[in-house]
């Protein structure tokens, strides 16, 4: 029977850092096959959630599941739920001395006993679903931002997790390249079967291929519901934040909240 659980679900969470809370009262539930957009401001705590969802960061109070557990605290338990995730960085992670092919592979041969030969198809097809199989044996510096982006997106599929995590996939890339990857992001999410979270500033680019869009701001969720509403509120702080204003209800310096203020 199909799964109908969400792939994420978190409750009542509270993120800390320092001592200090960046976020607060957070509850988000990711239904299995949908693209989620989390969108805010730079600093707003974006990569600070998708810390708690890796399990980089405890929750100082709440709770997150994902994939149907909470997330463990043990590190072999959490390196078993980390293969049923891919994460995109933001600045694709690629080493510099391994061929497009070979960083590809490096999950593969990290996790799998599999025989080389089967890896190398393994890593073949995840280039062809990318559209860079004829570069496999280029060098990253040979290769394009986008193309790059992709490489890394093609190694964040080695291991074919069922949540794929997509953290700034646009940044320093020109307008035909991050078309290009966020068309692929869509394509890749219904052909694969995938759960996508795309964390990013980027509304424009990213509402066309969302199911659900989240909006963090000023140390919470501010919004959360589907890209025709987003764009339709007329809420003066989305409103700020869709139509890029420097003065509104958003501080050009985020301020992280103390644990008593949040108590």
């Amino acid at each position: 029977m199909t799964d109908t659980s969400p792939i994420v679900r978190i409750e009542n969470l509270r993120l800390d850092r320092g001592g200090r809370t960046v976020l607060r009262d957070i509850n988000l539930s990711v239904p299995r096959g949908s693209i989620v957009a989390v969108l805010g401001p730079s600093g707003s705590g974006k990569s600070t959630l998708l810390s708690a969802l890796t399990g980089e960061l405890a929750a100082a109070a709440g709770s997150v599941q994902v994939l149907g557990q909470e997330v463990p605290r043990s590190q072999r338990a959490l390196l078993e739920l980390r293969k049923g995730i891919g994460v995109l960085l933001q600045g694709n992670g690629l080493l510099t001395d391994l061929t497009a092919a070979e960083n590809v592979a490096l999950p593969l041969r990290m996790h799998t006993k599999l025989p080389a030969a089967v890896i190398r198809r393994l890593v073949l097809m995840k280039l062809h679903a990318v559209g860079l199989r004829a570069a496999a044996d280029a060098y990253p510096r040979e290769l394009s931002g986008g193309m790059a982006r992709r490489v890394a997106l093609a190694r964040a599929l080695a291991l074919d997790p069922p949540l794929m995590i997509y953290d700034e996939p646009l940044t320093g890339l020109d307008p035909i390249a991050s078309g290009v990857v966020m068309s692929l992001v869509r394509r890749l999410n219904d052909t694969l079967g995938l759960t996508s979270i795309v964390v990013t500033h980027h509304v424009h680019e990213t509402l066309p291929i969302a199911d659900h869009a989240v909006v963090i701001a000023n140390g919470g969720i501010v919004f959360s519901g589907t890209p025709d509403a987003l764009q339709a509120s007329d809420d003066p702080l989305i409103r700020q934040f869709l139509d890029g204003e420097p003065d509104g209800p958003i501080p050009f310096e985020s301020r992280a909240f103390s644990s008593a203020e949040v108590a």
